[in-house]
């Protein structure tokens, strides 16, 4: 049996995903978020986090699932390419422990196009954990562009 993987476990409609406990800095809950004008439909906005201006991304518009307002509903904050970001999802569960031997490679179509984030699927109390890889889930572009509309909204004078 290998080193066990520490995953920051979270759904978003009813399926379960995984990302390394490395990237996740916090979990918050929903808070007020700033629109942004000309973002792409899928970002949010941006929070203000403890005096940080943070881009937002709702990760249930990214995947075509339904936004759907709830308490449970968290804000993941974590670090891409030394960008902070809020990713939306419909609830965060605790730190899950995989073994590396419950862990299988992506099936084919999760290669190609669109669902290429998909880094494997964990076996975990017989539930399907899908593990993705954040970075990829938003483009390299994508992260530069809402890191500097975040720039530029922490730059505008607060709202009268």
């Amino acid at each position: 049996m290998g080193k066990l993987q520490q995953i920051v476990g979270f759904r978003v409609g009813q399926e379960n995903f995984g990302v390394p406990i490395s990237l996740v800095h916090e979990i918050v809950p929903m808070m007020e978020i700033t629109a942004v004008p000309d973002a792409p439909q899928y970002i949010e906005g941006v929070v203000n986090l403890r005096g940080k201006i943070i881009p937002v991304m709702d990760l249930r518009k990214r995947f075509a699932e339904a936004a759907v307002p709830a308490r449970r509903n968290r804000i993941m904050v974590a670090e891409l390419d030394g960008h902070m970001v809020g990713l939306v999802v419909d609830a965060a569960n605790e730190v899950l422990k995989i073994d590396p031997e419950a862990i299988e490679p992506p099936p084919n179509v999760f290669e190609k196009g669109e669902v290429n984030y998909v880094t494997g699927v964990g076996k975990l109390s017989g539930k399907l954990i899908i593990l993705i890889d954040l970075a990829r889930v938003m483009q390299r572009g994508e992260l530069r562009r809402i890191s500097e509309v975040a720039a530029s909204a922490g730059a505008l004078p607060p709202a009268v």
